[in-house]
């Protein structure tokens, strides 16, 4: 069966996100903003669009009538107009949102629901759950689950080692916001930037800290089941202590919009990037102490006759893949559907699922090891 979507937000993802659904005989696909700039972009790579204020409820309820699914891909902030506008429609809701406020206005939206509301169905919050979750299910008794997620330029240059991928709202919101987690058995809120830890892989030294949002609703699913779950972002080393002095020492903290402001003025964007997902879980398997890890390396790639960044077609394949799941029917038909739902390998056979296993096999592993007791 086609669905006919209706993508809200024509920025980097969003674009990505219609262009790749523009290639697939299974959707239509239609990408809708206010600004029609941003719009242009995708009309040149024969995406239809249509100029929706995603600010204004009624010209919004109005845009997304007739369509099957809507994607948001709009700032968080209006996360809750464009699903209650879904809900109006009758259309099934996903977004890419790490903001827990936001996501727990659309479990709300999701009460009582004949459509599907799936939040949080990017990257980080997304396709980490997934793995993360997969991880776990391996395990007799569960101890610990950690994820690591990183979008990372391929060629660091400046102090920070970092350039822009994504939305800088969203990475201020993973830098100050309270962090998800669970610690010595229970749900906690843990603070940005700390729980510090180094790592290395393929010869390459990264750093690991705190961040919001990354884990989804899996501290809620893994309640009573694990004694520890944790989310990590992944950085060049330095990064960190850089971070510390500008939200800390300067006050940005409280700044949010200089420090958006800072950040877009002096790091450039790049689509020269490297998306590394590492998973890491450890528990007791027919009675032995066991460690499992899962690890996957994403990089920029041509489709549709355009380069996209790997943080696009990773966040891009992490939304699409359980779109085609539901649409195939392979997950619930309606109500609040969470991402640890999701099976992994059902999702890594979906069309675009398939992105996280392009390339060398070795950049998706799955290796087991006997821990000491």
């Amino acid at each position: 069966m086609q669905w006919n979507i209706c993508v809200v937000g024509a920025g980097k993802i969003g674009q990505a996100i219609a262009t790749f659904l523009k290639t697939s005989a299974n959707y239509q696909v239609t990408l809708a903003d206010h600004d029609l700039n941003a719009l242009s972009a995708v009309a040149d790579l024969g995406v239809p669009t249509r100029q929706i204020d995603a600010k204004d409820p009624v010209d919004l309820a109005k845009g997304l009538q007739g369509f099957d699914a809507v994607i948001s891909a709009a700032p968080f902030f209006l996360t809750p107009m464009i699903a209650e506008a879904a809900k109006t429609a009758g259309a099934h809701y996903f977004d890419l949102t790490e903001d827990v406020a936001a996501t727990d206005a659309v479990r709300k939206l999701a009460e009582g629901s004949k459509t599907v509301f799936m939040p949080q169905s990017g990257l980080a919050p997304g396709f980490v759950g997934i793995a993360g979750a997969s991880l776990a299910a391996e395990f007799d008794e569960l101890d610990s689950l950690h994820m690591r997620v990183g979008a990372l330029p391929k060629f660091p240059t400046n102090a920070l080692k970092y350039n822009l991928t994504w939305s800088t709202d969203g990475l201020i919101n993973e830098y100050c916001n309270p962090c998800d987690a669970i610690v010595n058995g229970a749900r906690t809120k843990t603070a940005p930037l700390e729980d510090y830890e180094r790592l290395s892989l393929d010869g390459v030294e990264y750093e690991c800290f705190n961040t919001s949002g990354g884990l989804g609703t899996l501290p809620e699913t893994l309640d009573g089941k694990a004694r520890a779950v944790s989310y990590r972002s992944i950085r060049y080393p330095g990064h960190c202590d850089i971070l510390k002095m500008l939200l800390h020492d300067l006050g940005l903290e409280r700044r949010r919009d200089l420090m958006k402001e800072i950040f877009e003025s002096a790091l450039p964007r790049t689509d020269q990037d490297v998306v590394l997902v590492y998973c890491t879980a450890r528990g007791r398997i027919n009675g032995e102490l066991r460690e499992k890890s899962l690890i996957n390396k994403s990089y920029s790639r041509q489709i549709g006759g355009k380069t996209w960044s790997a943080i696009q077609v990773t966040t891009t394949a992490g939304v699409l893949g359980v779109v085609d799941l539901v649409r195939r029917g392979e997950l619930p038909s309606s109500g609040f559907v969470r991402q640890e739902q999701v099976n992994l390998q059902a999702f890594l056979e979906t069309e675009f699922g398939q992105l996280y296993r392009a390339g060398d096999i070795d950049h998706m592993t799955d290796t087991t090891k006997l821990a000491a007791e």
